[in-house]
């Protein structure tokens, strides 16, 4: 076929379509290439520099984030020049700001702390004097440590090209040149909605949520993916728990572009459920018994709405029971409900309504 291309990496020959870029496809074969300015969900910018790899017949190094993958190319990438550059790339980046990964949030999380255990470094050998920034921690959900950014300006594309709310940007210029938001308010004074999505694609400590401080590392989280309850979209969520208890929602990275959220959430998505700690939660059905509600089993809840369902019928007709559905369940148990109204109860009247 027309689209087919072939291609070289590392010795290994590879077949794959046009449309690609090299470090897409490299991926997508267990290359190990390191990115921080780039994210499948905010693409290229070509910055970092530490996707390079060599091409054979050019002279110069090219990003893999932005370079097309074409017919016939061989492809180098953990050449010694490589792998010194990429060394280099990262030491300065932790000479270059507080990043003491003992305390930092995210410990084990962190994608400038695995590319220094790939690059085997130790501790860094460029020490740069800068000026300590106090912490952002006007947003309800989320923390800035400015001196933990790297400048990648995933944050910036995340919220001006994904989300589309043109909150943050770069300001300033040369060794002052940081992240800000709006007019460099901080973000609790900003227009910022709270979506958390520069949080997500963060690949640093720079920004983290505030409902997972200190509760625990990422290696001691359980995820357990879920579909967002709070409307109709369906969006996909990664929820992490520890000991049993909500710590904080991502959306779903694994496959993101076939979620119909692209990986993406809300402000209630994000930071909405809080409420699975509450104590005072109902965990269990409850059946008045002489004026009190007890507790009872499922079963037990069942066969009395299923009694009280048939005595109605039976003694008004089917028109006497309604049904209520809820934007916030999914399609499929709406339409459960609907069959169970019209085909079992024998009832016309059921709604549906969103705030349910």
């Amino acid at each position: 076929m027309e689209n087919k291309i072939s291609l070289t990496i590392d010795g290994k020959k590879i077949e794959t379509v046009k449309g690609k870029t090299v470090l897409e496809v490299a991926r997508e074969n267990n290359f190990y290439i390191p990115t921080l300015c780039y994210h499948a969900r905010t693409g290229k910018a070509g910055k970092c520099r530490a996707c390079l790899v060599q091409v054979e017949g050019l002279m110069a190094l090219k990003e893999s984030c932005a370079l097309p993958a074409n017919d016939g190319m061989v492809i180098n990438t953990n050449t010694p020049a490589i792998l010194d550059l990429r060394k280099m790339i990262v030491e300065m980046h932790l000479s270059n700001g507080e990043h003491n990964c003992i305390s930092c949030e995210r410990n084990g999380n962190c994608e400038l702390q695995d590319m220094a255990y790939h690059c085997g470094i130790e501790r860094p050998h460029f020490p740069i004097e800068h000026a300590t920034m106090a912490l952002d921690e006007s947003s309800e959900g989320i923390i800035r440590n400015p001196n933990k950014c790297i400048q990648c300006g995933r944050c910036v594309r995340a919220c001006n090209h994904n989300v589309m709310h043109e909150v943050l940007d770069f300001g300033w210029r040369s060794g002052d040149m940081r992240v800000i938001c709006d007019d460099d308010k901080p973000m609790g004074e900003s227009s910022c909605v709270q979506c958390g999505e520069c949080a997500q694609v963060c690949p640093v400590g720079a920004l983290t949520f505030k409902n997972a401080k200190g509760i625990g590392q990422h290696w001691t989280l359980d995820k357990t993916k879920v579909i967002c309850t709070y409307c109709g979209v369906g969006c996909s969520i990664d929820m992490y728990t520890k000991d049993n208890k909500y710590v904080y929602s991502l959306g779903t990275e694994e496959n993101w572009e076939q979620q119909t959220n692209k990986g993406m959430l809300c402000v209630k998505g994000r930071f909405g459920f809080d409420f699975l700690n509450r104590e005072d939660r109902l965990k269990t059905p409850l059946i008045r018994k002489n004026g009190k509600l007890e507790e009872a089993s499922w079963d037990e809840a069942l066969d009395l709405v299923a009694s009280k369902f048939s005595d109605i019928k039976a003694k008004h007709g089917a028109g006497a029971l309604g049904f209520f559905t809820s934007a916030r369940v999914t399609n499929e148990e709406n339409y459960s409900v609907m069959r169970f109204a019209r085909g079992v109860v024998g009832t016309n009247n059921i709604d549906h309504c969103a705030r349910l």
